[in-house]
């Protein structure tokens, strides 16, 4: 009988080595996975800050060159008209200029239309408390300068490559969209739930 009371004490004891091999390997393949999930989130982080770096640096180019609008703001129309108000867009106008009868003329930076509305876009280069004001005059101008769209509800639009949140609240007063360069070009930087008035 003492050989069989030895057997099991070895047998139990080898268990119990088992277990606490198996106890640490676990641990430790556990620790590296959760430092592997830590290092792809911040890897994640770090591209992410890369793509909104790039597209801010690619702002600033488009900037220096004067084409802020054609390259940045008018592109990101559709894709946010799309993800604000769930519309198409039918036209877009890039740089639109009209002259009137009376000799008087007037640029928009963009203009979107969609169905029953049309978004009238000023781009910045720095936005300015005058320039939220400026588009409130922008907006009237645009229904003398373009009476074909009289019948739509007028959407303002202000974009630039960055906007501060002071500036941002002010537009919201004022009741504009406010975008600037970030991960997908230009993106809305309004509250959540924000609604635009609509002119």
């Amino acid at each position: 009988m003492p050989q069989v009371e030895e057997r099991v004490d070895r047998l139990e004891q080898a268990l119990q080595s088992f277990i606490t091999s198996v106890g640490i390997e676990f641990n430790k393949l556990y620790n590296s996975q959760m430092r592997t999930e830590e290092e792809l989130r911040a890897f994640k982080d770090d591209m992410r800050r890369e793509n909104r770096e790039m597209n801010r640096k690619w702002g600033e180019l488009a900037n220096k060159m004067g084409t802020m609008v054609e390259d940045l703001v008018v592109p990101s129309l559709p894709r946010i008209v799309r993800e604000q108000f769930g519309l198409e867009i039918l036209d877009l106008m890039v740089r639109r200029k009209r002259r009137l009868g009376d000799g008087s003329v007037r640029e928009f930076d963009g203009i979107a239309v969609a169905d029953g509305y049309a978004f009238v876009n000023s781009t910045k280069s720095t936005l300015r408390n005058s320039d939220v004001d400026g588009l409130v005059g922008e907006i009237a101008e645009f229904r003398r300068f373009f009476p074909e769209y009289d019948k739509e509800k007028v959407i303002g639009i202000l974009a630039s490559l960055y906007v501060e949140e002071g500036l941002v609240k002010y537009a919201e007063k004022t009741g504009f969209l406010v975008l600037a360069v970030d991960d997908q070009l230009m993106e809305v930087k309004n509250t959540p739930g924000f609604i635009p008035k609509e002119w």
